[in-house]
């Protein structure tokens, strides 16, 4: 009888662990026009500020620098946790208390955190670092007049001719609509809170 050769073991190759690295700053993929836009997302309905970072989370995906003013605002919401630890393109600066504020009575913190807001905004459209500028409830903040028309309108005519800007918020002024290139008035059909559900992690926050 022949003698049976036994087939030699293949030993597993072992795999190269990934080294995990803080995320990178993502390179211009294409180049920008010199058109930037102002547009305009305001209306009663949920989704206001979220479509605004939708649109962020676009522009830091072609590679471009993003400034985020969030006015009236001091909680560490999702979007601004996602940015410190995912998204060195964006930039966020919360310019508010983690409280309401009172529409006919604002308290002076509360107009000096919105001032200083503005001012933030400002500096960062003269930088010429951004690409596009988000002022998160300026709508809002004008309404409650924390923050001047006249001073947000000047802010707009002056913006460097390449810089996209969004301004989002409730009570969007006539004078800012007719100055934008697009509009989204965004209107609440349903929402949940009708329903007694509570705000959520994820959700509102």
């Amino acid at each position: 009888m022949k003698a049976v050769k036994s087939k030699k073991k293949s030993l597993p190759i072992p795999l190269k662990k990934k080294k995990t690295t803080t995320p990178e700053k993502t390179k211009k993929i294409i180049p920008k026009t010199d058109r930037g836009l102002v547009m305009v997302i305001t209306g009663n309905g949920k989704g206001k500020t979220t479509a605004a970072f939708g649109q962020a989370l676009r522009s830091i995906g072609q590679g471009y620098n993003v400034f985020i003013v969030q006015f009236m605002k001091g909680r560490k919401y999702g979007e601004f946790i996602a940015a410190q630890k995912y998204l060195p393109n964006l930039t966020i600066r919360r310019c508010g208390l983690d409280s309401f504020v009172m529409r006919d009575n604002p308290a002076a913190i509360d107009i000096q955190m919105a001032q200083k807001g503005l001012a933030a905004a400002r500096k960062a459209i003269k930088s010429g670092k951004y690409d596009m500028v988000i002022l998160d409830e300026a709508n809002v903040a004008i309404d409650f007049k924390l923050i001047s028309l006249h001073d947000v309108i000047d802010l707009i005519k002056n913006k460097p001719a390449h810089l996209d800007l969004i301004l989002t918020g409730r009570y969007a002024p006539t004078e800012i609509i007719d100055l934008a290139d697009t509009v989204s008035d965004i209107q609440e059909i349903k929402h949940h809170y009708a329903a007694g559900i509570k705000d959520r992690a994820g959700i509102e926050f």
